[in-house]
């Protein structure tokens, strides 16, 4: 049975700058604490609450009301909820949506996540938008401030944190029909579903790599082409990977690096990142695609990014997409090697489809080496 009392009770949530919210319990009942971040969907949240990417962070929803179509398996990016706490205006028991199995309550319950309802979520956007992400603690157990600050003191910081092999599979797994004519290898850091799905929707045999896999094992499966992976963390202090990046790039086999991939792909050819004021999640970031003209609405999830300057400095590169916003790298290619990379998610699960033709070119990419 679904706790409904858990709803009345009180929770608190206190930031790192020392601002303190007060709101009612929702999820599971306890402390949960990690770098705060906010998405600005309207939908699609138990795709977001599953995104590896979101691993060690607390998600702020900005949409007013989350959780009012309920859940269902197949909604999911992942095995589990990676997120570590939710804060919402209006969390949502009831639900509508027939296909759904199960309420958000109880979802949360069943995955172990404590969350906060009853908060002033655009309040809380703004100051995150001005003072940058910091870190933030949950109690609906604890409502004791002073005690909560003394543990919040304790949190690392985001800021040169190895996430990715926390997230990564443990064994290697494929998917797509095993007689098909491109073989791609995936090196999992916290890859979503719908990107494997995506390649081996357009003919691929996928086979999904864990995060620390060698190059020797990679090649054993004798690949067309390799894809990084999305993924939480800071890619500056991944150098296992970086240096994975760097010997397939060595093959000349064709690359395609998405989110964390882009960045990573960046380290590898020398151009430092950064970690950036607030970060981009949500579903309606404007970019646009140098090459064509066109602007695309994407998919965002990432708090660290490419250093613009130093990319444009670097003689073997291209910036292919910007960010309409802020003028942020969005993708670029590698003018001596069959490679390229996007900071978005093309995939977008949630989110629109204008930038699926991304596979379709990795695809032509290896069909054409």
């Amino acid at each position: 049975m679904i706790n409904q009392a858990s709803q009345s009770l009180p929770a608190v949530l206190l930031l790192a700058d020392g601002m303190v919210f007060h709101g009612r319990a929702f999820g599971k009942i306890g402390t949960a604490f990690g770098e705060l971040c906010f998405n600005t969907g309207m939908t699609g949240y138990q795709e977001v609450f599953t995104d590896p990417s979101y691993y060690g962070q607390v998600l702020i929803m900005n949409n007013v009301h989350t959780g009012n179509y309920g859940v269902k398996p197949e909604d999911v990016e992942s095995n589990t909820v990676k997120i570590k706490g939710l804060i919402g205006r209006n969390l949502e028991d009831r639900y509508s949506r027939i296909m759904a199995t199960d309420s958000l309550q109880h979802y949360l319950v069943d995955q172990n996540v404590v969350a906060i309802e009853d908060v002033d979520t655009r309040a809380l956007v703004t100051h995150i938008r001005e003072k940058g992400a910091m870190n933030c603690i949950i109690s609906s157990d604890n409502t004791d401030v002073e005690a909560l600050k003394a543990i919040l003191k304790t949190v690392p910081s985001m800021d040169g944190l190895e996430l990715a092999s926390v997230v990564s599979t443990t064994e290697v797994y494929h998917l797509g029909d095993p007689t098909a004519p491109i073989r791609i290898a995936v090196i999992d850091y916290g890859v979503k579903r719908n990107i494997v799905q995506c390649l081996a929707d357009r003919g691929a045999y996928v086979r999904v790599h864990p995060a620390k896999t060698s190059m020797e094992e990679l090649m054993k499966f004798e690949p067309h082409g390799f894809f990084i992976s999305n993924g939480p963390g800071d890619p500056a202090s991944m150098g296992y990977a970086v240096e994975t990046v760097k010997q397939i790039l060595e093959t000349k086999k064709p690359l395609f690096g998405i989110c964390l991939g882009h960045q990573l792909l960046a380290l590898a050819n020398g151009i430092p990142t950064f970690k950036m004021h607030h970060g981009h999640r949500g579903l309606n970031h404007p970019v646009i695609n140098l090459k064509t003209g066109v602007c695309e609405i994407t998919t965002q999830n990432h708090g660290f990014a490419v250093d613009a300057q130093a990319i444009r400095n670097q003689a073997n590169t291209e910036v292919t997409h910007v960010n309409l916003n802020d003028e942020s790298i969005e993708g670029f290619r590698l003018k001596d090697r069959p490679a390229f990379s996007v900071q978005y998610h093309p995939e977008a699960t949630p989110g629109p489809h204008d930038s699926r033709y991304l596979f379709d070119e990795f695809i032509s990419l290896i069909n054409n080496n």
